[in-house]
């Protein structure tokens, strides 16, 4: 079985940067995998067991970057630290060369022209080109020993080129145009500030969601109250929680009772009531009564740490639209510089004079930036993902984004989804209804299954007690059957009933007709080779069902329902939410099929389920969203995870993926069009190497801030 690494990478300045180190991360033995994110300035590897991780991190640094391994134990410097120390260097280099270089500028503009002011000029100059813009010429001269060439190697040529030329000049007592050079120093400068702010922006609702976290516990020791700082908790702790306080870590209630907000973690707005024996998740807030937690889970094996790891798996992935930016990206920078060689070499051939040639030919290289490129993609993804995981919505990659357009018709399952899935014993008929809700019980407190459940809670609520089972079997589908005080039990459907050769009787056969044409769930209950009884659980729908699926129609989306209920019970809750396509009495696997059955049809649909047996229709689906509420199994399956039961997070789902994807079309479309526009025009000296030097900083900023506009997605 296959480990991840992850890297944290420094040194990369642009997309074709990323592309390099993947390409070579990719192709070291031992890797299968490697996908490296420039936004997130971190390498993700999938590598066989025993790999030398030394080899990969020098393999990077060869390339004229750094590797760092991260080690999940280790307390890992966010990515808002990060580019909050990166905005504070580039703030403090922008101001610093902006203070040489409007001198320099008022003196070029409106000082004489004499040699003294071009010498002043250039004292000016030479501390923004060698000190203040030295990140630029150390890291093109790194990737040269490579034969790379990056962003840098652009910014670097054309810096230097001007700078070169006006030393020449100023000793050819020709016009100098040393200025120029400082401007497009001093401009990348103050773009690399405003994209390392926009990017910190973007990371910073990830990290957000970290800090939701509570900080401290109140720990019972030897029965007394002790503070400690979260990090200090362990597995059965007993934590209090008081009123207003953020539950420090995932548990189990031992005493009181209270209710929950949970929004953080399942987009939830109502609070869930709890007591004794009930789960609590970390940085949910106690807003009742004082309780007494067990903690369970701690640090990384928490839902909140769970869920910020999902994001940020979601966030290293690639849409498949980003390989079309990545294949580009990998040749832009050689093509420009081939450009900028033929603009200079067409401007001399026509006659032109050398300062014009020049000027172009710098332009040419300054304004070509395949940072945009490179950030079209991560940037959404970030900011879409971090933003589904505040209203409840996990997105497991970047290719789900992208899938989701397509999508025209929506199944759900009906238990657990439309409805609640906590079922209560409703309906008892039987010579002997207490032996009957018995003998059930005991066999079905052997089983998983919703319905089994609600017959073993109803059990108790009579104060009915329970006995031992022997030989239990589940039938998938049907229902149950074992061995209870003697007696040989099936409860379950009346093909259960036919399969174990127990004896039809009219009066329960009709019985169970009534219940569920009511819209219940009805069983039979026979032993001894004999039909005794008829019963029926009721589930109730959600709140939010006929709403979400009202919506889902009204953006033209097919709504259909599959369930292993029977035909009666399956259209009565259909009715309710106004879903006209249902299929009833499904086996479990065959909701898969039924499934593929839609696509046959040439539609492409995504499948909403909670339990076990929903996993392969999950799988089948062209996108599949588990509920978190339901099984890990279903959640591992699925695509997308919907962290409450709320069926309008589907819709929810389903738009905020599709204004993501949106967002990376119109950071793409720009990104090429403004490449495809600005370059013939500087090579056609339209535009100066100033001007093209604040449009090309600008350009990875416009990207980041349309990103951003995903921050504000709200649910409809």
């Amino acid at each position: 079985m296959a480990d991840q690494i992850t890297f944290d990478v420094e040194g990369m300045t642009c997309a074709s940067c990323a592309l390099r180190i993947e390409r070579v991360l990719g192709k070291q033995d031992g890797v299968e995998r490697a996908a490296v994110n420039f936004a997130g300035q971190e390498a993700r590897l999938q590598v066989a067991p025993g790999v030398d991780l030394d080899a990969l991190t020098a393999a990077v640094e060869r390339l004229g970057y750094s590797a760092t391994v991260v080690d999940e134990d280790d307390q890992r410097e966010s990515i808002v630290e990060r580019y909050s120390a990166e905005t504070r260097y580039q703030a403090r280099m922008a101001l610093l060369a902006a203070l040489f270089t409007l001198p320099a500028f008022a003196l070029t503009m409106f000082g004489p022209s004499d040699r003294w002011v071009a010498a002043v000029v250039w004292a000016l100059v030479t501390p923004v080109e060698f000190v203040f813009g030295w990140q630029f010429h150390r890291i093109a001269a790194k990737r040269l020993r490579t034969f790379d060439a990056t962003m840098d190697t652009l910014v670097s040529m054309g810096t230097l080129s001007a700078y070169a030329y006006s030393v020449w000049a100023f000793f050819a007592e020709r016009p100098v145009f040393f200025e120029t050079a400082a401007w497009i120093v001093t401009f990348i400068l103050l773009g690399r500030f405003f994209e390392a702010r926009a990017k910190g922006r973007a990371s910073r609702a990830i990290a957000g969601l970290l800090e939701l976290g509570a900080k401290h516990a109140t720990v019972l020791r030897d029965g007394i109250e002790t503070p400690l700082p979260i990090d200090q908790v362990v597995p059965g702790d007993h934590m209090v929680v008081r009123p207003g306080e953020k539950v420090p870590t995932d548990g189990v209630i031992l005493e009181g009772e209270s209710s929950f907000d949970e929004s953080m973690l399942t987009g939830e707005s109502v609070p869930t009531g709890k007591g004794p024996g009930d789960g609590v998740f970390g940085a949910t807030i106690n807003q009742q009564g004082r309780v007494i937690v067990e903690a369970t889970r701690v640090g990384r094996d928490t839902a909140l740490a769970q869920i910020v790891h999902m994001v940020e798996e979601a966030q290293a992935t690639k849409a498949p639209i980003q390989h079309l930016a990545d294949r580009v990206a990998g040749v832009f920078v050689p093509v420009v510089l081939l450009i900028a060689a033929g603009t200079l070499v067409v401007w001399l051939a026509l006659g032109n004079d050398i300062s014009d040639a020049m000027r172009a030919a710098v332009a040419v290289m300054i304004i070509a930036c395949p940072c945009a490129l490179g950030l079209a993609t991560p940037t959404a993804i970030m900011v879409g993902g971090a933003r589904g995981a505040e209203l409840g919505v996990l997105f497991k990659d970047a290719e789900v984004f992208e899938r989701t357009r397509t999508i025209d018709t929506i199944v759900f399952d009906k238990t657990g989804t439309l409805t609640r899935g906590a079922m209560t014993l409703t309906d008892v008929e039987a010579d002997d209804p207490r032996r009957a809700v018995q003998l059930a019980a005991s066999v079905e407190a052997a089983a998983e299954h919703p319905v089994a459940r609600a017959v073993v809670l109803g059990a108790e609520e009579r104060d009915i007690p329970l006995l031992p089972v022997e030989g239990f079997r589940a039938v998938p589908g049907l229902g149950a059957v074992g061995t209870v005080d003697g007696h040989a039990v099936a409860v379950g459907r009346e093909a259960l009933m036919a399969e174990q050769g127990f004896t039809a009787a009219e009066r329960f056969l009709a019985a169970t007709r009534r219940m569920e044409q009511a819209g219940h769930t009805a069983f039979l209950i026979g032993w001894d080779g004999e039909i005794r009884g008829a019963a029926a659980v009721a589930d109730t729908l959600r709140d939010s069902a006929p709403e979400a699926v009202r919506a889902l129609r009204d953006r033209g989306i097919e709504v259909a329902m599959i369930t292993g209920d029977n035909r009666r019970t399956a259209d009565a809750i259909a009715a309710q939410v106004g879903i006209e396509s249902v299929t009833a009495g499904v086996m479990p696997g065959g909701k898969a099929d039924a499934v593929a059955a839609i696509q046959g049809e040439g539609r492409a649909v995504a499948f909403v389920g909670d339990g076990v047996n929903d996993a392969p229709a999950l799988t089948r689906a062209d996108l599949g969203m588990a509920v978190g509420s339901g099984t890990d199994i279903a959640i591992e399956a699925g695509d997308l995870v919907l962290m409450s039961g709320d069926p309008a997070l589907a819709d929810t789902a389903l738009q905020l993926a599709g204004a993501t994807f949106r967002t990376i079309r119109q950071n793409l479309f720009w990104a090429f069009a403004y490449n495809t526009a600005a370059i013939p025009l500087a090579a056609a000296g339209v535009l100066d190497p100033m001007i093209a030097a604040a449009a090309m900083a600008m350009s990875s900023v416009s990207v980041v801030t349309n990103s951003l506009r995903l921050r504000r997605f709200a649910r409809r």
